[in-house]
């Protein structure tokens, strides 16, 4: 518990308004989208930056620890306050779209920017912000950096850390630093704008964000090509992208995910489907779309496609991308509770992986749905359990364990783009060595000697 003192004197820092600890709050921050459950002694909203700093001064030389939090709707307990102490929460105040720079196509955001509304304010200037996490309508850009998020349109445009040109942060002891700068090209000095991103605030609390914009594309459109099995379909996948195609989005749905789909929402897919890959293309101009459409459909051809359908007005591409938006919920038919990972694998080794996974799964006796962005090689495995049983969950991570082991073999990671947080900390020596581990935990001291900043996240 903090003591009260210490309360008063957020309270002078921030003002008796900005700072909560009564139990309706202490519960409202206590999850996030994995539903575990840690309270913490008091939510602070920061004002500004000046405000951060003082707070982090004063909480480091008191030894309160701190997590900062965008909009909770992290899969792995990034921004869960398990060691209690202080949440920083920035929805309040530090919430505003700072600058669109048209010259030089950046904009300036304050962390607690809802990526949906960016997109929306710069494609109205005629402008691109590209990553698209599947919780673009209320995740911030401020949780976005700190667990470097991908989304749908990775594929083409890649991933958060592309886009980061700059940072400001305030570390541990108050100071204030800038991350990076304005300029396309800038190799003086260590990446520290680099390092911060995906970070999961355990280094830095981040106040200010520099991001690139592109020029939006004037024609896109969506299609959905249907195989008769899930390696049919990855085969599709890494071969057409040798060949040329250069899709925004290129999302797969296996045989389980189909089905669940059609079973709770009563969607219309077609019978003998064992595996759809759904996506986007766009360009500046329509022979573009043909060219990039015509390329998929012959690659797909060629690795056993049965169908293959284009959208010819908004309505269909809304259609077309019902079945992907709507999968995680579906597959609930397979059990309570689904442990989600994201693995990312080399995108030719889509159809090994998810042959294995098959058989992991067949092995401990679970359903494994799979689904997620085959584009870039990120799957979302989802081994669904009972969770009410307490043996069944054992194996369930069991089973996790096995296929993390498994991808890493394959030269994959234990995450794509949910980060580690507390959930996937345990299996961190799966994917490092010691040394490599023990480098993490010097950057770690070097940036939080007194480890106040969001401890124990990512295994450090």
């Amino acid at each position: 518990m903090i003591d009260k003192k210490h309360k008063k004197a957020f309270a002078k820092i921030v003002g008796e308004e900005n700072v909560f600890d009564d139990k309706a709050h202490m519960l409202a921050y206590s999850y996030d989208a994995t539903r575990e459950h840690y309270e913490p002694d008091c939510v602070i909203f920061p004002r500004n930056e000046e405000d951060v700093s003082n707070i982090l001064k004063y909480c480091n030389e008191h030894r309160i620890v701190i997590t900062p939090r965008g909009a909770g709707s992290g899969f792995t307990g990034g921004a869960l306050p398990a060691n209690g102490g202080v949440v920083l929460a920035f929805e309040k105040h530090m919430n505003k779209i700072l600058e669109i720079d048209m010259e030089n196509m950046l904009a300036v955001v304050q962390p607690a920017v809802v990526n949906m509304d960016l997109q929306k304010k710069v494609e109205s200037l005629g402008l691109f912000y590209p990553p698209d996490p599947a919780s673009e309508n209320y995740s911030t850009i401020g949780g976005n950096v700190s667990e470097n998020a991908g989304g749908m349109r990775a594929a083409k445009y890649g991933i958060t850390k592309d886009y980061v040109m700059a940072l400001r942060a305030v570390l541990p002891n108050g100071d204030i630093i800038r991350a990076g700068k304005r300029t396309i090209k800038d190799v003086a000095g260590y990446n520290i704008a680099g390092i911060l991103t995906a970070s999961e605030g355990t280094l830095a609390v981040i106040t200010e964000i520099t991001l690139k914009l592109l020029p939006k594309p004037r024609f896109a459109s969506s299609y959905m090509a249907t195989f008769p099995d899930v390696v049919s379909a990855m085969n599709a996948v890494f071969k057409s992208l040798a060949s040329g195609a250069n899709p925004v989005a290129m999302e797969f749905l296996d045989s389980l995910s189909v089905q669940a789909i059609k079973e709770k929402l009563g969607v219309q897919l077609p019978e003998d489907a064992g595996a759809i890959l759904i996506g986007d293309v766009d360009g500046n101009v329509k022979d573009e779309i043909a060219f990039q459409l015509s390329t998929l459909k012959n690659s797909f051809e060629d690795n056993g496609m049965q169908e293959f359908k284009v959208a010819t007005d908004p309505k269909e591409r809304e259609e077309i991308w019902f079945a992907r938006r709507n999968v995680s919920q579906s597959i609930t038919i397979y059990g309570s509770k689904k442990l989600n990972e994201d693995i990312s694998v080399p995108r030719s080794k889509l159809p090994e992986a998810l042959r294995e996974i098959a058989a992991i799964g067949e092995k401990y006796g679970f359903k494994v749905p799979c689904f997620g962005h085959a584009g870039d090689g990120n799957i979302h495995v989802n081994v669904m359990v009972d969770g009410s049983d307490k043996e069944q969950l054992k194996k369930g991570h069991e089973a996790i364990e096995e296929i993390f082991k498994l991808v890493v073999d394959m030269g994959g990671t234990l995450s794509g783009e949910h980060g580690i947080g507390l959930s996937k900390a345990p299996f961190m020596d799966i994917a490092f060595n010691e040394s490599e581990i023990n480098l993490f935990r010097s950057i770690k001291k070097a940036f939080d000697p007194n480890n106040i900043l969001n401890p124990n996240k990512m295994g450090l």
